[in-house]
């Protein structure tokens, strides 16, 4: 199809083929060849990478948004003031986020390893991606929360509403676009974070760029991880933004 549409534009077969050939560094003698071998390694990566930053989004969001929230309630001016787990849960959080993540993926070898059973692969990079994103995410729910001022749980407080009824009628609801913008950069990082597993093993796009891109001096292959991940992260943040505009009530 390429092939075609090119060669209607004024290409040479022969010009064509000799890019491709240049290009694969004389793997590919054909241009039909080239864009096919691209088009399948190219979509089997983004397939690997979406896959990765898929689940391990889920499972961050899930556990993240549940520690944010507990750091919130159990804070000083929270609904249930707890200073010492507090503390000591921000602790492990600080603990957390502190660790390079490309260290953090090695000491995960042996949990991905018991979890999924291999510690190499698209799952089992499942696990370093969650357990690096879970702190961070925290943070960002923490910090969101605290946004929503002590005002309006002191007025659903004064209305009689209970513990669990502030949480899930009051807390979530009003801080619901800061909490999908926090999502957002999670899944942001996230894709990030998936190509820096992929050097080590995981699969994606970025093992792709590293085995073909550069142990193979590819430059072509790095180009085209590089645009797919950029249009990735548009169409996340796009996304993001357009959701946490429509559950904005102001």
């Amino acid at each position: 199809m390429m092939y075609n549409l090119l060669t209607r534009l004024g290409f040479q077969s022969e010009t064509l083929n000799s890019w491709a050939y240049n290009l694969s560094r004389g793997t590919n003698r054909n241009f039909e060849t080239y864009v096919s071998h691209m088009r399948r390694i190219l979509t089997q990566g983004t397939i690997d990478t979406l896959y990765m930053v898929g689940f391990s989004a889920l499972f961050a969001i899930i556990l993240g948004t549940m520690v944010g929230l507990f750091l919130y309630i159990t804070s000083k001016d929270g609904v249930c003031p707890q200073p010492y787990l507090n503390k000591v849960v921000g602790t492990v959080v600080n603990i957390g986020r502190s660790i390079p993540f490309v260290v953090l993926i090695i000491l995960a070898f042996p949990l991905s390893r018991h979890i999924v059973g291999t510690s190499i692969g698209r799952t089992a990079a499942i696990v370093p991606l969650t357990i690096a994103a879970v702190p961070f995410l925290s943070r960002v729910v923490e910090s969101t929360l605290h946004e929503l001022g002590s005002g309006i749980i002191e007025a659903a407080t004064s209305a009689g509403a209970t513990t669990w009824q502030i949480i899930y009628r009051v807390i979530l609801p009003e801080s619901a676009p800061g909490l999908v913008a926090g999502y957002t950069i999670l899944i942001i990082n996230l894709v990030t974070f998936s190509a820096m597993a992929g050097v080590v093993g995981s699969g994606g796009l970025g093992h792709l760029a590293n085995s073909y891109g550069l142990q193979r001096h590819r430059s072509d292959v790095l180009l085209y991880t590089v645009i797919i991940l950029v249009i990735v992260v548009q169409i996340v943040q796009a996304v993001g933004q357009y959701i946490s505009r429509k559950l904005d009530k102001r």
